[in-house]
């Protein structure tokens, strides 16, 4: 890895607490930002910046990896008949090998639209398999197994019995949590209250605490799925979850789309972390998420495209700007300005993970986690708010140049731990062989 990477020229959005934008140079040694600024410092590779942004890379905080190779395989379906027609049988279907297909498409379309880190959960089997993509990437991720233990029409291949659940996961954290020098993390990823008994989620609230990692898992992201919820507990989704030790600056829910005004109070007082999925609660028509009411109260909001199956693309810049252009079709054209769109995606979102004193931010001393945006572009031309261009106007092939902990993952456009053309091959042919077993290929 290259010990020294020197940045030059380009307009520096920092998005440090004096939200500064300066012209001048970034310098990295050794994974971290020494400095921005002018700098006269030489460097093992240097980057010309000119006519282009520089900024903290995006944190996606709902991600699904295992289901990049199920893109657009479960259109057009409401959430829990998507679940049970089309994603829970193609993650029954999964094999080491396709798994491990559908994080390299994942990760690699990911990095090459500007994101940099991302909370994923994934499917009840095989998950050390994201984990060594991640590894092997440079990406920064944070990973869950994803945990089942009840439910109605869950595949044999996804049910589990609760104590192997907990045995797998706990092997899980023990295993990857901090390796590649703190790069990749484990979580806990119960998917959602109604696949999971009241034993495991206490058992879950109990052992993240006592391990210290994040708790990541799906809430009210739909009205069906809350009536179920109150069926079975007698209590709203999030005052479940809470009843149980699952509300608290530890546990990120994805989606909270549905919520009442205590549930919002509840989530502001226990520092719980809510993960937007503007685009997938659009496309299964789950409703439009309550971000200014979240934001007024103090709620922590972060951004996520969810999965491919549900989005159909995994873009920081869509989802920045259909998350604005929603909130001021019901609030007002000044809600959600970008400035705080952009920090929702990256310093809230490396908040949400635990991460916000090492990433989040261009600042001396933080882990050197950015991207260049070409700017010199029809789309993004003129510019007289370099912010509102990028959260407004640039597209995800407008990021020529991303690094991770300080290594160059994309230069000038081509990833450089990845060969992009395997990728899209080896993607290809595990799905092939994915639909077979799941035996949807007739029904797609």
């Amino acid at each position: 890895m290259t010990s020294s990477i020197l940045i030059k020229g380009g307009a520096i959005i920092t998005l440090n607490v004096e939200d500064e934008i300066v012209t001048g140079d970034v310098l990295i040694r050794d994974g971290r930002i020494v400095s921005i600024g002018e700098t006269t410092e030489g460097a093992d590779e240097v980057i010309d910046a000119r006519g282009a942004a520089v900024l903290p890379g995006f944190v996606q905080t709902h991600i699904h990896l295992c289901q990049t190779l199920f893109r657009g395989a479960a259109d057009d379906l409401p959430l829990i008949d998507w679940l049970k027609r089309r994603v829970w049988p193609l993650e029954a279907a999964h094999t080491p090998a396709s798994l491990r297909a559908s994080a390299r498409l994942g990760i690699a379309e990911m990095i090459k639209g500007g994101t940099t880190s991302a909370l994923t959960m994934e499917t009840v089997n095989h998950t050390a398999a994201v984990f060594r993509v991640a590894e092997e990437t440079g990406f920064r991720a944070t990973v869950g197994k994803c945990m089942m233990d009840a439910g109605d029409d869950v595949p044999a291949e996804l049910f589990e019995q609760t104590d192997d659940s907990i045995r797998e996961s706990l092997a899980l954290v023990e295993e990857w949590h901090g390796r590649a020098g703190g790069r990749v993390r484990a979580c806990f990823a119960p998917r959602f209250a109604v696949s999971c008994t009241r034993g495991l989620l206490e058992q879950v609230a109990r052992l993240s605490r006592e391990r210290g990692v994040l708790v990541h898992t799906h809430a009210s992201e739909n009205r069906t799925e809350i009536e179920m919820v109150e069926r079975a507990t007698g209590m709203r989704n999030i005052e479940y979850l809470s009843s149980l030790g699952l509300a608290a600056p530890h546990v990120a829910l994805a989606h909270c789309v549905h919520l009442n005004g205590d549930e919002l109070d509840l989530l502001a007082r226990t520092g719980t972390h809510v993960l937007h999925c503007p685009s997938s609660n659009l496309k299964l028509g789950s409703g439009i998420a309550p971000i200014v009411e979240m934001l007024a109260r103090g709620v922590s909001v972060s951004l996520g495209a969810d999965g491919a199956p549900c989005n159909n693309r995994l873009d920081m810049f869509t989802e920045m700007r259909t998350a604005a252009l929603l909130q001021k079709a019901t609030h007002g054209a000044d809600a959600l300005p970008a400035r705080r769109m952009l920090r929702m995606a990256t310093i809230d979102g490396a908040r949400a993970l635990g991460l916000e004193q090492e990433t989040g931010t261009l600042e001396a001393g933080k882990r050197a986690d950015l991207i260049v945006v070409a700017l010199d572009r029809l789309h993004l031309t003129p510019r007289p708010d370099i912010v509102s261009a990028v959260v407004y106007a640039a597209e995800a092939s407008d990021v020529m140049t991303v690094v991770i902990d300080g290594q160059i993952v994309m230069r000038d456009g081509e990833l450089t731990t990845m060969n992009e053309r395997e990728v899209i091959d080896e993607a290809s042919e595990q799905a092939k062989h994915l639909f077979q077993r799941a035996r949807l290929d007739g029904e797609i």
